[in-house]
């Protein structure tokens, strides 16, 4: 049987035949009274407080001398290989689970670029009249820069307060402007705001209040005569917006697109704005549907993984660590 050196005590498997291993395992040759299978899901149940036993000061190491004082209780042959035996069965069982509820839940994260889909590249969609984003959008350019205003606050949403995808604002920060150091482009609620750097994240959202971003976001007005802002943020944050665009990518920066790109992509609009609002609620509500889906199946995958510790405290104890039971 093999042990990692590392204090991770990450990796442990039995050997079926003669092989050679680097000098970062500790080997073992299991007497007659022993089980190597039982060793391994033992080692497995002990991993924390064998990496407690772990010393250096970049990289852990635990040394053969170290395990071997390491104290543990052994049942007779038999109950270990029944233990042994039964865990392989039930860790087997919980493998299969969780490949069975990873592929539900990668399903599942499919829904949402489905649903943009459906909508913007569907049969209906062949029937819109096709216009350019920059007839639609008027950018806000109101940028306060320091030393402008020397009281006050105002709320502050950077691309790290916006959730990939879904359009959900997941935090903000706070802008004190008789301390701020650096220039901040301003928002009104209803603007759409959108993330230029790093497109393909899709962090897009519609504001509900007044306030400032960070610079590498735009904040967009929508013609109301012409087209719904929910509609539009929708679209923007799908794959269709994201292959019509023409991202910039320049030596040593990441991805981006400019103004003049995001106008130039085309987008097919329904004749009407009660058409385009319907069909706003519609994804909307379909869109909500799909993270509860999401947001179950990633539950019950949480739930699998947290079985091989259980399984394991329950046969063999030990304090087992729930980080890597499995």
């Amino acid at each position: 049987m093999c042990l990692s050196r590392t204090a991770s005590v990450g990796f442990v498997t039995v050997m079926g035949r003669p092989m050679a291993t680097s000098q970062d395992f500790v080997n073992w040759v299991c007497g007659p009274d022993l089980s190597p299978e039982f060793l391994k899901w033992l080692f497995i149940a002990c991993r924390k407080p064998i990496r407690d036993l772990g010393s250096g000061a970049v990289h852990q190491t635990i040394y053969f001398p170290t395990v071997e004082q390491f104290a543990v209780c052994i049942p007779p042959l038999a109950e270990q290989e029944r233990i042994a035996g039964r865990l392989t069965e039930q860790l087997g069982a919980v493998e299969r689970g969780r490949a069975a509820a990873e592929q539900r839940l990668a399903a599942a994260e499919a829904l949402p670029a489905a649903l943009l889909r459906e909508v913007f590249e569907g049969p209906q969609a062949s029937g819109w009249e096709t216009v350019r984003l920059g007839n639609l959008l008027h950018r806000h350019n109101e940028i306060i820069h320091p030393g402008d205003r020397k009281s006050g606050e105002a709320v502050f949403v950077g691309l790290e307060h916006i959730e990939s995808h879904s359009g959900r604002r997941i935090g903000s920060g706070k802008v004190e402007f008789a301390s701020m150091t650096g220039r901040k482009p301003t928002f009104q609620r209803g603007h759409i705001v959108y993330g230029y750097l790093r497109p393909y994240l899709n962090k897009v959202w519609v504001a509900d209040f007044d306030g400032c971003s960070s610079v590498d976001q735009f904040a967009f007005d929508v013609n109301p005569e012409l087209a719904d802002t929910t509609f539009v943020a929708a679209f923007m944050r799908s794959a269709t917006f994201l292959r019509r665009a023409k991202g910039v990518t320049t030596t040593g920066q990441l991805p981006r697109i400019s103004i003049d790109e995001i106008a130039a992509v085309d987008i097919e609009l329904p004749p009407d704005l009660p058409t385009q609002r319907r069909l706003a609620a519609e994804l909307t509500q379909k869109l909500a549907a799909a993270e509860g889906v999401i947001a179950r199946c990633g539950e019950g995958l949480a739930a699998i993984e947290a079985l091989p510790a259980a399984l394991l405290r329950q046969a063999i104890g030990h304090g087992v660590d729930p980080e890597t039971a499995g």
